[in-house]
């Protein structure tokens, strides 16, 4: 008798799934964004991303609380400044939005890991991440204000902070920074393959940061795979501990490409483009919410990431807590 191979036998029941599935997503994985804003009792919806809002610090205290039960592995804090100017002067106030959350988040859930986002957009006038001199978004003039505002971070009490500029050498310039100050054990994830995307929309949307003019004289050609690598390679070298790909539904392969390259930490951040498509598929009636949200970010870890930014990460935490699984 010729033997027949079945390989439907190891799909035949969800244990028997369970058993052979080869990417396995956690909360602990996952890291969550949230937008800070003044005042206290703040929870305001963001128009362009449904189901996410700006968050006081007491209502991020809150959300922090949620999240740890969840086992989520983290959250990221966006400042959302009403005062602007052209040198993004709040970005570094020791009292800012961010630094005041992250002392109120350490302060009622010290094992929380806290990131910070570190660029300029969201407090300059402009919306560039760096500082613009003469018509031109300068590089080192620019690094010197972002060491200014991790500095601030890590005075708060940061875990780690994410410089998301894209400037020339800002993670060596940081990591010097810190390291002089005494903050050697704050980490660094990079954003180190960040691409001028379309995807990114409904983010700006939440910080009413969108740029005058392009970013695409400092954010990467979403054309360009080898230039990825060397932008990752340059931010090892510089003492980045993780390295981000950003967006991450567009540029798994690039994602890929740098699992295969490197041994080190890889963050993907599955952006508000992102997210606002499922959201606004699932809302007509076109995809399943949940299924399509645990198929994307299983995708993203297939590929390679370690760690996922995510606006689905509370949702996400909750059905892999309920034990439910990706597909079964």
């Amino acid at each position: 008798m010729d033997l027949v191979y079945r390989p439907r036998r190891l799909r035949r029941t969800a244990p028997i799934r369970g058993m052979v599935r080869e990417t396995e997503l956690s909360p602990r994985q996952l890291i969550y964004p949230i937008f800070v804003t003044e005042g206290k009792s703040v929870r305001d919806p963001i128009d362009s991303m449904p189901g996410q809002f700006r968050l006081s610090a007491d209502e991020i205290v809150r959300e922090c609380e949620e999240l740890y039960s969840l086992g989520v592995g983290a959250v990221n804090l966006f400042g959302f400044s009403a005062v602007k100017d052209e040198v993004a002067t709040k970005s570094y106030d020791p009292e800012g939005l961010v630094q005041n959350a992250i002392r109120e988040i350490k302060g009622a859930v010290p094992d929380m890991c806290v990131q910070t986002d570190v660029a300029l957009d969201p407090y300059t006038t402009h919306g560039h991440d760096g500082l613009v001199i003469d018509g031109e978004i300068v590089n080192d003039e620019s690094v010197e204000v972002l060491c200014k505002m991790a500095l601030s971070h890590a005075e708060a009490g940061v875990d780690w902070i994410a410089p998301s500029d894209m400037m020339d050498g800002r993670v060596g310039a940081i990591r010097k920074a810190l390291d002089v100050q005494g903050f050697s054990h704050v980490g660094i994830l990079a954003y180190s393959a960040k691409y001028a995307s379309c995807f990114y929309g409904p983010f700006r949307g939440a910080l009413q940061s969108a740029p005058s003019g392009h970013k695409k004289t400092y954010q990467m050609d979403p054309a360009n795979a080898r230039e990825a690598m060397r932008e990752i390679a340059l931010d090892l070298e510089e003492g980045a501990d993780v390295v981000m790909i950003k967006p991450a539904l567009a540029y798994l392969d690039v994602i890929t490409r740098v699992r295969e390259a490197f041994d080190a930490p890889i963050a993907a951040y599955n952006v508000s483009g992102e997210y606002a498509m499922v959201v606004s598929a699932a809302e007509k009636g076109l995809l399943d919410r949940d299924q399509a949200m645990m198929e994307m970010l299983t995708s993203i870890k297939r590929a390679g990431a370690d760690m996922i930014l995510t606006y689905f990460a509370k949702d996400a935490a909750a059905i892999l807590r309920a034990d439910f699984g990706s597909f079964k």
